[in-house]
């Protein structure tokens, strides 16, 4: 599983933490959010302001709409836990009302659904909300642990609950089948652990993990309970933020939020489909844009979608009697790509024009390397005639996929690595220099008093060994707590709120 995701439009936006700034050399199109990393803003009487909060009252003539938000506030049922975190993570998501409304319009597509399965499952509606902090709602959503769709799983999970997983399709960012493999596998932990706090934590850190802390803690004596137990911060501050964004839906007033209001009924349809489809055919039946097509069914990695895969497409409730009707009067082809499977050693320069295609296309197409000269035998996507239009086609339907690619995560997660390397240096500079600083001004105070000779032969040597081993027994002494308070921190990258 991965972190929250961080806002980054329109680039230049105030955030959390340093590492943001290297999205700014990024389009925003293609990534929007990436670690966060555990430091958030914090005010010295964080707690005060919190506790303000609490205690006030609605404005006047303040009244709930009646829509879904509400229908989720209804269900709210885990305990509060008592924890600065939750404050601190109330102050960011409350600092950034444009992120808030971001997430609340993405969610406005899946929230009825997740909402509705969530009831019959009888679990808390705060797990409704978890996608906020997984993927900010973003169906292509992409982690550097192979992490994909609004509710973030890796490629053994998500095959352990029923997700397909191939060239043509991810289950993972199926928004049905991926949120019934959700909600299956919360309650699988919440049945395991015994309540919802653990249950999150496991998602997040890994059943394993969790069962481990607990034998480490009941070997010492120690309680087993979810603020007891030593993790990495990243599951430390997981709780934190669902239960900090399920503050802010319950009381918005409280920090002048304007969270869009979604209605209390369905979005989409399933609808059967018995043939393969080309992406924008499909649209263009349901008379829907691309964008809209593509956020309902983000399963698909190629422009066409076939059959096997998934018997069924998403549309909205209102456009499925289009689709029918236009359909049922549709007299040209369904599909426009093929696949071709290719020989090993066969020459992509031979072969891009069997399709109309130049070498560059072809590549672009099938992800292939820009050096690659012959093929590896893999399949390949090609018309199944030679025209623009298609190329277009792809490259309409590729922009979808530009968030969800591994190598734009792993550029991500390199420039972090590099920055915070880089920091790391320039904060040992600056302390070194600081010390030779202090060291020069503690000499000249000694030479005024002592004189030079005494300074150079006795003084300073005397002064570089005590500082020495004055250091050691600091160090010696500070450590073991040290690496006691601290669990090692872990590091994720994803993309686009």
């Amino acid at each position: 599983m991965i972190f929250i995701a961080a806002a980054v439009a329109p680039l230049g936006t105030a955030c959390a933490g340093d590492d943001l700034v290297l999205t700014n050399a990024l389009n925003p199109a293609e990534v929007e959010y990436i670690y966060q990393g555990q430091e958030t803003e914090s005010t010295p009487d964080l707690m005060a302001e919190y506790e303000a909060l609490r205690n006030r009252t609605p404005p006047d003539g303040w009244v709930a709409p009646d829509d879904l938000w509400q229908r989720v506030r209804n269900g709210f049922a885990m305990r509060e836990l008592d924890s600065p975190l939750v404050a601190r993570y109330e102050q960011w998501y409350g600092h950034r009302p444009e992120y808030i409304t971001r997430m609340a319009e993405r969610a406005n597509r899946y929230l009825y659904f997740i909402v509705d399965e969530v009831e019959k499952r009888g679990m808390p509606t705060e797990i409704a909300l978890l996608p906020m902090i997984e993927s900010a709602f973003n169906p292509s959503a992409y982690s550097i642990a192979n992490a994909s769709g609004i509710w973030q799983f890796i490629p053994s999970t998500g095959r352990n609950y029923g997700m397909q997983q191939n060239w043509w399709y991810d289950g993972r960012r199926d928004i049905v089948s991926a949120t019934r493999g959700a909600l299956d596998y919360l309650q699988k932990l919440h049945d395991q652990f015994g309540d919802w706090e653990l249950a999150l934590a496991a998602y997040n850190w890994g059943e394993g993990a969790v069962q481990r802390a607990q034998e480490r803690n009941m070997k010492r004596g120690l309680p087993i309970d979810y603020a007891s137990l030593t993790m990495p911060d990243e599951t430390r501050n997981y709780v934190p933020k669902l239960l900090a964004i399920k503050n802010l839906v319950a009381r918005p007033w409280q920090r002048n939020l304007q969270i869009p209001s979604i209605p209390n009924e369905p979005y989409f349809a399933e609808v059967l489909t018995t043939d393969h489809m080309d992406v924008k055919v499909a649209a263009q039946l349901a008379d829907i844009s691309m964008e809209e097509f593509n956020a309902l069914n983000p399963a698909h990695s190629r422009p066409v979608m076939l059959q096997n895969n998934s018997p069924t497409i998403l549309l909205p409730i209102d456009k499925v009697a289009t689709f029918y009707k236009n359909l049922e009067h549709f007299n040209q082809p369904l599909v426009n790509w093929q696949a071709y499977q290719s020989k090993k050693g066969e020459r992509l320069d031979k072969l891009a024009p069997r399709f109309g295609l130049t070498v560059e296309k072809l590549k672009s197409i099938n992800g292939l390397s820009a050096k690659a000269q012959t093929s590896s035998g893999q399949t390949l996507l090609v018309p199944s005639r030679s025209n623009d239009d298609v190329e277009h086609e792809f490259e309409a339907f590729n922009m979808h996929l530009a968030p969800t690619t591994p190598d734009l995560a792993r550029n991500i997660r390199s420039r972090l690595v590099a920055a915070k390397a880089a920091s790391a240096r320039g904060k040992g500079k600056a302390a070194t220099q600081a010390r030779g600083h202090h060291e020069r001004v503690a000499r000249a105070e000694r030479s005024k008093s002592h004189g030079k000779r005494s300074r150079v032969v006795r003084s300073e040597p005397r002064l570089k060994n005590a500082k020495v081993a004055s250091l050691s027994r600091t160090q010696s002494a500070r450590t073991p707590a040290r690496a006691k308070a601290q669990p090692p921190k872990r590091m994720h990258v994803a993309s686009n709120p």
